[in-house]
């Protein structure tokens, strides 16, 4: 996601609301028009982390009518372990293009980019905050080194050095 143009519509799933959330990090998405969640994604956020549906100044908009999904998403549900709030998220990304799909999860990751939706995760959001102006590189950085033990993200050491390393060099 390039700062300079920021998607009118972004749909999420749960991992990067409950992330951001956990990182104190959650206003980092007032940045976007509208925020779509997904019903079942919705209830799965308000079972672990009912805080971040409540975060004022993000643009939050619970969706309950999930679109059916295409063939060719049909067939790859089928194929890769996605959940049902992840489904959703997909079958919504599907009725609303273009827009972007927040998810933190790697199979998920992979059947949007094979149907050539734009896809980021919490890190990428971290990171538009800071081209953005909302954070500092400052603390990015000390958000990026936090991340292993303020969060339930699940992210290698080494993936995180890189990006860290990266942020510096910027």
């Amino acid at each position: 996601m390039q700062a300079s143009n920021i998607p009118v519509a972004v749909i999420s799933d749960a991992g990067p609301l409950i992330h951001l959330d956990e990182l104190g990090c959650l206003d980092l998405l007032s940045v976007f028009h509208e925020v779509l969640v997904p019903k079942e994604v919705w209830l799965e956020v308000r079972r672990h982390r009912p805080t971040a549906l409540r975060t004022p100044g993000v643009p939050l908009e619970k969706v309950d009518l999930i679109p059916e999904p295409s063939p060719q998403l049909t067939v790859l549900m089928q194929n890769f372990p996605l959940d049902v709030g992840e489904e959703q998220a997909l079958r919504l990304m599907g009725k609303i293009f273009p827009a972007t799909l927040l998810t933190d999860d790697a199979a998920a990751r992979i059947v949007a980019r094979f149907l050539g939706f734009d896809v980021h995760g919490t890190i990428g959001v971290l990171i538009l905050g800071l081209r953005m102006g909302l954070r500092s590189k400052k603390d990015t950085i000390a958000i990026l080194k936090s991340i292993r033990l303020q969060s339930s993200l699940f992210v290698t050491k080494k993936f995180l050095k890189k990006v860290i390393g990266q942020l510096r060099k910027s």
